[in-house]
């Protein structure tokens, strides 16, 4: 019987696209490679446990009982997916409109207190993982950081919200261009932000 597997889903711009925040090597390298292995191991987890379901979120939700490569490479792949989705090209007045906008006032004071504290919060997670703005069950906005591959959907994390925006701040995400500068990748980060999907993903 054939298992579900998943696919390298396309970039939704050029690789090129991005510059100069992230360049089109950084983003051959990260798509092309890093999220092409976090693909080919999870199909291959996949598989060897036998597991037929469609919907990765699915799996998430009682990923504390399945292999630690269901969890780590399920959720490279799809936290991967998600931040692509996440950005557009670089722009240097990208702030929020329409209703983010209205959330990140009410729930950090301005955007300025949201940029410093999203920054600070990427900036301190200690090793591998990803910065989330998440709109919790009551509407209001939430910064939080998951190491490694985890996120808000997985039953191994504590803090639950509805993901609306996503960073990578995995060392090859920014490596190529920053080397170890990864408070300066985090301040240009914020020129390339989809705002756009942002709001579409707002409950």
């Amino acid at each position: 019987m054939a298992t579900f597997k998943v696919e390298l889903p396309n970039l939704p711009y050029e690789h090129n696209a991005l510059e100069p925040v992230i360049s089109s090597e950084t983003l051959q390298v990260h798509h092309g490679k890093h999220h092409q292995t976090y693909v080919d191991k999870f199909n291959a987890a996949l598989e060897a446990e036998g597991i037929e379901t469609e919907d990765v979120l699915n799996l998430f939700e009682i990923v504390s009982k399945l292999s630690p490569a269901i969890r780590n490479h399920g959720g490279g792949y799809w936290n991967h997916k998600f931040y692509w989705e996440s950005l557009r090209s670089p722009n240097e007045d990208n702030k929020p409109t329409g209703k983010i906008a209205e959330l990140i006032n009410e729930s950090f004071g301005s955007y300025e207190n949201f940029v410093e504290k999203f920054s600070a919060s990427g900036a301190a997670l200690f090793g591998s993982g990803w910065t989330w703005l998440g709109q919790k069950e009551d509407g209001s906005l939430i910064i939080h950081n998951t190491p490694n591959q985890d996120n808000t959907y997985m039953d191994i994390v504590e803090e639950k919200y509805n993901p609306l925006l996503t960073m990578d701040v995995w060392e090859h995400a920014y490596y190529i261009d920053y080397q170890n500068k990864r408070p300066v990748h985090i301040q240009e980060f914020f020129k390339i932000i989809n705002w756009d999907k942002v709001n579409d993903r707002l409950n």
